[in-house]
């Protein structure tokens, strides 16, 4: 049993994870290749190798003749018959060779032979660990500045981090630990070639996963997000669970989760918002912090007209146009803003703009009309702070109000009477009870038949009788 080659295997198969059978496959091309080099041929040339054991053994098939033309395929019967008292013209005899015998410039090949074939398997081995993890964050150590690039060890290979892909502003120190988003890896004759990137909208998305419990087991899901690396990120996230919170999960208690990934990501601001599928409401949020007075959004176009308080129109649209951009790419929508005195002259930022059609009805019947509108036009009053057009009638009015408060909402509509339709049946029977029926029931039975029929009680039959009975009574 060769117990060197078997624990030769064993370490090769841990540390490099190449498996054995690769190895042995290895071996035998390499002592078919040293006797091509040793013989000048090796078209007949077996290699048997006990895999349990490791034992080996190599030999050639040769044809047993009388006259010997070539030795590398042929044998006399003389010979043959050394080898095998069974040998016989025409038969072919195994015959073994011995590796001892092999040139030093054949061994050396051979084991060329196997050393390449273990870099080749290393390599492949090595890019298959990682292709695995393309696409996901890994953490590596800084070695080197190659140029402007970096050069960042992952384990068993290097990354290449390109200025490109760097944030502006990042400064990293040598054996300095930090987090990397897998870009791309490519198989290449010199090995795996790994682009890693800091600026990646997906390395914000997969921090969270690794930070937040609720996302990894799927309660919450990260539905949007847009990044400008180094200054500030806008995520959208949702629960699948009513009773839990999706922006309190990944904020974590008195901001745990979320400021662990802020330092890693060197201070970048993360702004978390609720996603809800009324492009009205979704924009209000996005746009946050900012107050919104009305969002006018056409989901066919993808287009959103939003008017703000003057005095929020700067914060709206943000340092340079950032919260405005920011929020066009979180929602998909491309946004239009402006204040309030902007959106007095300025078509399609007035309510009057999609209510023009409607003005031949009462307002009742516009009410109504408003109520089962199929083609989605929804008014809002300016307090609301978002509206859309939607398909959504009644439901969508519900969404705003649970946002906005129910008390505010009822009031205003109460006092401006516009939103008949809205308030329903309840604030109508409401009138109705106190200046209809009942009250005429009230009167009727104050001033109608009972006091009547005190009257005719009193006034009526009653006195007559006693009349007639005081003249019989004389008579």
């Amino acid at each position: 049993m060769n117990k060197e080659l078997m624990e030769a295997l064993d370490i090769l198969e841990k540390e490099k994870e190449i498996s054995k059978e690769t190895l042995f496959d290895a071996i035998e091309n390499s002592l078919i290749t040293a006797c091509k080099n040793h013989f000048g041929k090796s078209d007949n040339i077996k290699v048997e190798i006990d895999k349990e054991t490791c034992d080996f053994l190599c030999y050639a098939e040769k044809e047993v003749v009388e006259e010997v033309e070539d030795d590398c395929v042929q044998i006399s019967l003389e010979d043959a018959l050394k080898i095998s008292k069974r040998a016989q013209l025409g038969n072919i005899i195994h015959v073994e060779i011995k590796s001892k015998e092999f040139g030093r410039i054949a061994t050396q090949n051979a084991k060329n032979v196997i050393l390449q074939k273990i870099r080749e398997e290393e390599r492949s081995v090595i890019y298959n660990q990682y292709y695995e993890k393309e696409k996901d964050i890994v953490t590596g150590i800084v070695q080197r500045y190659v140029g402007r690039n970096i050069s960042i060890n992952l384990g068993k290979a290097d990354g290449i981090l390109n200025e490109s892909e760097q944030v502006k502003g990042e400064m990293f120190k040598p054996t300095e630990r930090i987090k990397v988003y897998i870009l791309e890896v490519k198989n290449t004759p010199k090995g795996p070639r790994i682009l890693v990137s800091r600026t990646h909208p997906e390395l914000v998305k997969r921090l969270f996963e690794s930070e937040v419990t609720e996302i990894k087991d799927g309660t919450v899901e990260i539905k949007s997000i847009a990044r400008e690396a180094g200054s500030r990120t806008k995520m959208a996230v949702w629960s699948n669970n009513p009773n839990v919170d999706a922006v309190g999960a990944c904020v974590g208690i008195n901001g745990t989760r979320v400021n662990t990934i802020v330092e890693e990501l060197r201070g970048e601001k993360i702004d978390i918002i609720n996603w809800d599928e009324n492009p009205g409401n979704l924009i209000q949020n996005a746009l946050s912090p900012a107050k919104i007075v009305a969002v006018f959004a056409d989901p066919d176009e993808k287009t959103a007209k939003v008017v703000v308080p003057d005095y929020q129109l700067s914060l709206a649209i943000g340092k340079e146009g950032q919260n405005a951009r920011l929020a066009a790419r979180l929602t998909g929508y491309k946004i239009d803003i402006k204040s309030e005195t902007q959106a007095k002259d300025a078509p399609g930022f007035r309510y009057e703009d999609y209510i023009d059609e409607y003005d031949e009805y009462e307002e009742d019947e516009y009410g109504e009309e408003l109520e089962g509108d199929e083609d989605g036009l929804e008014a809002e009053m300016p307090e609301e702070e978002s509206m859309k057009e939607g398909d959504d009638g009644e439901e969508s009015y519900g969404e705003e109000e649970s946002y906005d408060g129910e008390e505010s909402y009822g009031e205003e509509e109460s006092y401006n009477g516009e939103e008949e339709s809205y308030d329903g049946e309840e604030s109508y029977e409401e009138e109705e009870s106190y200046d209809g029926e009942e009250p005429n029931e009230e009167e009727e039975s104050y001033d109608g038949e009972e006091p009547n029929g005190e009257e005719e009680s009193y006034d009526g039959e009653e006195p007559y009788e006693a009349e007639a009975e005081e003249e019989l009574t004389e008579g």
